[in-house]
């Protein structure tokens, strides 16, 4: 079995922000990102300081604690020493995941150095030669391999499921609520491990999908060293050649966003992605990182930004007369369908991920109707089309919007639908009350509306009524209305319904 499982290395190097960011990492030192915590020191942690702390908890927790603004770029130059230092002197076609971690395939690497064990020894020998602590750790997924590189561990071939099952279900949270999960009694990896595989995608969709095949040790991805992209792959060339960092990071940028747009166009996402240099003197260099769909294009910029100074300043990049960069590459590797996610609507400063996680505990303590979102569905009215879904349920799907829904409103759509329907009056010019007819016509042409709030304007136009009879086959649920469009004198258009001889207010288009 262990011949025929895909199996990866992960090496880490604990507290590498901070090493990057510090020099030392000695005292209570704190990396923070967006006024939150990314990494910290280990006085820091004695003190009580945590990952995704934020930075006032943290002064909290550490009075002695000194704050560092992350630089992505400073720490992918750094860590740019050791990944070359490994892939030249341990094992090639190392993929980055963050500064201070990265992965790859085990199985070649191990036949060389004589199995798994050496090959681990032989990583944490080669990044102390560099005066950097390291633990590795090897598993058949990149997950378990990256959990285990804390511990030092080597899982055996087929073991996933047996090592993670005693872990806190939280280690799972990138995929969302775990308190949710811990509320329903599902404590540990194993526990969710045991749920069935089509219960779990429909309540928490594609990334809980993956999740699940995580914590059963099922592969989402295989760790592989190339699986197609070139339809995907964009290229910029310099003539001439460029030896200027920032103008080739603007090109870099440009790059990022042709790829992502590239890759949205055709709905997938690649799991890693490659950064192929050529060199005016006909040399290549290459770096690869992982995408997983998560990096941004300026997430992807630094990377490389990061990279190209490190190159630089080790002098990679040449010093000669040719020197300079003739072109660059992205390539994505590993593509798979994208799940799709919806975008922030301000900002990226929270991913998906902690929306997730905050919704889940409001959830937990407010009741589970508590956070709702809106989905659209079959209906005939814009009321009846948008519903509110508690966040993490998936929709009824048998309420779908294909149906022919006879009666249903036509577009424009309303700008606000009211909550419950507002009381409203139409008369003609005589001001007797306009009633629709049992010929489905006006009883006159309509002068004046009047809704409840908004006063009494005159119509300067109308379209309808359209007749709706529902569930006609049900005596007590069943109802006969009218609706219609007006345009009053003050600038509002409203959608008014009649039923049982009185007028109201549905919705209005501002």
């Amino acid at each position: 079995m262990g011949g025929a499982t895909a199996r990866a290395v992960v090496a880490w190097v604990p507290d590498f922000p901070v090493i990057a960011g510090d020099g030392t990492g000695e005292g209570p030192v704190a990396v923070v990102e967006h006024d939150t915590v990314v990494a910290c020191s280990a006085a820091a942690r004695a003190d009580g300081v945590r990952r995704r702390m934020r930075l006032r908890t943290a002064q909290a927790c550490s009075a002695r604690l000194r704050v560092i603004e992350r630089d992505l770029v400073a720490e992918m130059r750094a860590f740019e020493r050791v990944a070359g230092h490994l892939e030249a002197d341990v094992m090639p076609r190392l993929e980055v995941i963050r500064p201070g971690l990265l992965a790859a395939p085990a199985r070649g690497p191990a036949r060389y150095w004589g199995g798994e064990q050496p090959l681990a020894e032989r990583l944490v020998a080669a990044v102390a030669e560099l005066g950097l602590p390291a633990r590795v750790g090897i598993a058949d997924a990149v997950f378990t391999a990256a959990l285990a590189a804390r511990r030092g561990q080597i899982v055996p071939a087929g073991g996933d499921a047996a090592w993670l099952a005693p872990f806190p279900v939280g280690v799972l949270g990138a995929f969302g609520p775990e308190e949710l999960l811990e509320r329903l009694g599902i404590r540990t990896v194993g526990d969710f491990a045991r749920l069935p595989a089509d219960r779990v995608a429909a309540r928490f969709g594609a990334a809980g999908r993956a999740a699940h095949r995580t914590a059963r040790g099922e592969q989402p991805r295989p760790l592989a060293v190339r699986t197609g992209g070139d339809e995907h792959t964009v290229t910029h060339r310099f003539d001439p050649a460029e030896e200027r960092l920032e103008a080739t990071a603007f090109a870099v940028k440009t790059l990022a966003d042709q790829l992502h747009g590239r890759l949205a166009a055709a709905g997938m996402v690649a799991a890693r992605l490659e950064a192929v240099v050529e060199l005016a003197h006909g040399r290549d260099l290459s770096r690869v990182f992982r995408h997983e769909g998560r990096l941004s294009s300026l997430a992807v910029t630094e990377r490389i930004r990061g990279v190209l100074q490190a190159w630089t300043d080790n002098g990679t990049l040449g010093n000669g007369p040719e020197r300079g960069i003739a072109a660059l590459t992205l390539r994505p590797e590993q593509l798979t369908q994208d799940a799709g996610r919806q975008s922030a609507l301000f900002d990226d400063r929270h991913t998906p991920q902690e929306i997730e996680r905050a919704a889940a505990r409001v959830q937990a303590v407010l009741g589970h109707q508590a956070v709702v979102r809106m989905e659209t569905g079959g209906g005939r009215t814009a009321a009846e089309r948008v519903r509110l879904v508690p966040f993490g349920d998936v929709a009824d799907s048998r309420r779908t919007g294909s149906g022919p829904w006879p009666g249903r409103l036509p577009a424009p759509f309303p700008a606000t639908t009211f909550p419950e329907k507002v009381p409203a009056d139409l008369t003609d010019a005589s001001d007797h009350p306009v009633v629709v007819t049992g010929r489905l016509t006006l009883s006159a042409a309509p002068a004046r509306v009047t809704v409840r709030g908004y006063g009494r304007t005159e119509v300067t136009g109308w379209a309808g009524p359209w007749p709706v009879l529902e569930r006609w086959w049900d005596r007590a649920g069943g109802r006969r209305i009218a609706r219609m469009q007006v345009t009053a004198g003050d600038g509002r258009a409203w959608l008014l319904v009649i039923e049982e001889g009185r007028w109201w207010a549905e919705a209005h288009y501002g």
